[in-house]
């Protein structure tokens, strides 16, 4: 089992909002670059505890990322909402089942799993027929958790109007879709190693942290590392990295952490 002093291992799955880049029809710059840190999927990361792989958010893009990252088993999953780019691929957990012969535990608040519920019936209904389906249990984050030797925080916060789910784990915070960040929850997100954040554009938008706005974040949190994420296509990897204040980077598809 994990230790509380053991370090966690972070993989940036996907960097990219919900559209994903390059985006569909597109031939801006971003969307034609060579760059394979460009190239961002939607949002989603891996945290390898002690050998444990715990994944927040089945993105759309979930079978590439596994492939990808040679993820072969997973012990938990936990959702920050249930938006689309977030949990469209909850059917790829299956193969995880498959594999593993078990039910995988999946955390989130009370209204994101009364969503998925809904959205994928066909996986929790009693009477089920034909096809492989996904073996989940669902469990309701109503405070923090101890699971894998670790303490999980949700860490809520504003997507617009919509309360979401951060999460921080020993001394790494991720938090993705978000627009505010209230006082209480600001708190636990004090002295940091590592910050991941959403910073969707240098424009402002009405749900999502403009890279300015992510910025006044960081400046009064001060973790030692902050690395941006949930991008669109008006970010490039290059040009933005060199307008960015030392300790803060952007995230980029398949880069790696270890705390």
């Amino acid at each position: 089992m994990a230790e509380e002093n053991a370090t966690i291992k972070v993989t940036i799955l996907g960097s990219g909002t919900s559209t994903g880049v390059p985006a569909i029809g597109c031939d801006c710059p971003v969307c034609s670059s060579h760059d394979p840190r460009d190239k961002r999927t939607r949002a989603s990361i891996l945290l390898t505890l002690e050998g444990a792989n715990v994944l927040i958010d089945t993105s759309t893009d979930l079978r590439y990322q596994a492939l990808k990252n040679g993820i072969k088993r997973l012990s938990a999953v936990f959702f920050t909402h249930a938006h689309a780019d977030h949990v469209h691929g909850i059917d790829e957990l299956r193969s995880f089942n498959f594999l593993q012969q078990e039910a995988i535990p999946c955390y989130g608040d009370k209204e994101t799993l009364k969503r998925i519920k809904t959205m994928f019936a066909y996986i929790f209904r009693e009477q089920r027929h034909g096809g492989g389906i996904p073996k989940l249990t669902l469990h309701e984050m109503s405070g923090d958790l101890q699971l894998l030797g670790r303490k999980f925080i949700p860490v809520e916060v504003l997507h617009g109007e919509l309360p979401v789910l951060g999460y921080r784990v020993a001394n790494m915070a991720y938090v993705t879709d978000c627009s505010e960040i209230g006082p209480a929850s600001m708190e636990k997100l004090r002295g940091l190693d590592l910050l991941i954040l959403g910073a969707l554009r240098h424009r402002p938008h009405a749900t999502h942290f403009s890279l300015s706005e992510a910025l006044e974040v960081v400046e009064a949190l001060k973790p030692r590392r902050t690395l941006f994420t949930h991008m669109g296509h008006e970010v490039s990897y290059i040009k933005t990295s060199a307008e960015l204040p030392e300790g803060v980077e952007l995230a980029y598809d398949g880069m790696t952490a270890v705390i």
